[in-house]
Order: structure tokens, then sequence, then C-alpha cells
């Protein structure tokens, strides 16, 4: 999955692809490079960042998405506010991709009567507040606890299970500790028997390991990304498309077999 921030403030890349047509033109080089899908978002998530409104989410969004309806891949949309969701599956979007694990008022009906696929992940707090102090007893159970109860959540509203994919959330209320520990026992979200995807390119987990700045944590973020394979991911959510496509394909070729029996990669 690859990354494409509409926004002004994200932590690694915002600004940069602000206007659509500088969104548009990003987004089709990850996909030169190898991107199966992309996640186009107009409202930074960073710890930190300040809420936006739906309607300059969508005036950020919008153009980027119809600009992209005529390329043969899948779009998601990086949203938690409904109305957001339905413009965006509207104008061709398949997947919402909710940090919020659609817990606002009528997210569930937005995908529900839509068909279209759904994110839920997991965060602890609001973007301003989630890494202060974040707390747990057993990061791990918790985590797969909460998800639990919003795959339910969506089955109850008419989401079929088949639709949905579970998101550990990295970085989101979680300290270095926490991080690793989920990193460490990703598998256990695999219990679940829905797809899990997985969000450590860049993130700052990677920088406190390595001492680099964000623009330096390329290795980092590829060796993150096979670890989270490895444990069982089936989408990794990138900014270096290419370098994680290749790094992944030389993991494939030497275990080849054991990949595809799990379901990890495919072979096309």
């Amino acid at each position: 999955m690859g990354i494409v921030n509409v926004t002004p403030d994200s932590f690694s890349d915002g600004g940069r692809h602000l206007r659509a047509d500088a969104a548009l033109e990003h987004a089709r080089h990850l996909l030169a490079e190898g991107a199966d899908m992309l996640d186009i978002g107009g409202e930074s998530s960073r710890p930190g960042a300040q809420p936006v409104s739906a309607r300059e989410e969508l005036e950020r969004i919008m153009p980027v998405i119809e600009g992209l309806c005529g390329e043969a891949v899948p779009l998601s949309v990086d949203t938690s506010k409904p109305e957001v969701m339905r413009a965006a599956l509207g104008a061709g979007a398949s997947m919402v991709n909710d940090i919020n694990a659609l817990q606002q008022p009528e997210a569930l009906a937005a995908v529900a009567v839509s068909g279209a696929a759904v994110c839920l992940m997991h965060k602890q707090g609001t973007p301003q507040t989630m890494q202060v102090q974040p707390y747990y007893h057993d990061v791990v159970g918790e985590v797969k606890e909460f998800l639990r109860a919003r795959i339910a959540a969506a089955e109850a509203a008419g989401i079929a299970r088949e639709r949905i994919v579970i998101d550990p959330g990295f970085g989101f209320g979680k300290t270095l500790a926490h991080n690793l520990a989920m990193l460490r026992d990703l598998g256990a979200l695999t219990e679940l028997n829905l797809p899990v995807l997985a969000g450590l390119s860049r993130k700052s987990m990677l920088g406190k390991i390595t001492g680099q700045e964000v623009e330096q944590r390329l290795p980092a973020s590829v060796a993150a990304a096979l670890l989270a394979v490895q444990r069982g991911a089936r989408i990794v959510r990138v900014h270096d498309v290419r370098a994680t496509v290749d790094a992944l394909k030389v993991w494939n070729a030497v275990d080849n077999e054991n990949a595809v029996s799990r379901g990890w990669i495919s072979t096309g």
C-alpha cells in the first residue's frame, strides 16, 4: 500500500503533495514502483496534529481520487469522517482506512451500505494526546480484544467479514516498548482470521532505534516491513514502495513455498 498524503503537516512528507497535481504525480510514481494499492489521506494523524474540517479534507483528496479512477488499482481513503467516506467511495475509492475503527456516529453505516472494504485500526487516545504516557497491562492482548470488538460491531452493522482488514496501529498511543512487543507478537492478530495491515514506514519508533531522522529511515522501514510480513501481515503501508517491493521479492524468492502456502505473498 503506497502512501499519498495530501496534507501540509504529515510527519514524513507533509506539504510535498498538497497540490492535486503533485499528489497525482506522486501516486503514479508509486504505482510505477510496484504499489498494489494507494492510501489517500487529507488529514494528518501524526502525534500532535490538529484536526481539519470535512470540507477541507474533501477539497484536498477528491481531485486526487477522481484523477486516479482510471488507474487499475484499488484506492483507499484514509479518513475517520463519515461524510468524507461517503464522498470518496462515491468517487471510486474501494476501501476506507479508519484510524478510529468506525467509531464515529454513522461511520459503520457509511461503510456498510457501500460494499467497500475497511481497515479497522487500534489507537489509544487522539492524535493530540495519544503519545502522552500511553499505558497498557498487556498491549498485545488489549489491542487484540479491541479489534475483536470492532470486528463484531462491523459485522453487526452489516459489513461482511471478508471486507475487513485489521491494523494494530503502530505509533498510535504506544511507546517504543509497546510497538516492539506488538511487532514481536504480530502473529497473535492473525488468530482473528482477518488480513493484517502493518504501517511502520519511517515512524518515530524506527528513529528511536536507529537514531536516524525521518528522511534517513529507509533501511529501518524496509527491515520493519519484512519483519511484519514474516509475522503474518498481508498488507504493508509504506512511503518507499520500490525498496520494499524489491526486499519482498528477494524474501519471496528464498522462502517462496512457505510464503505462498501461508498466503502472505501472492505469486502474481
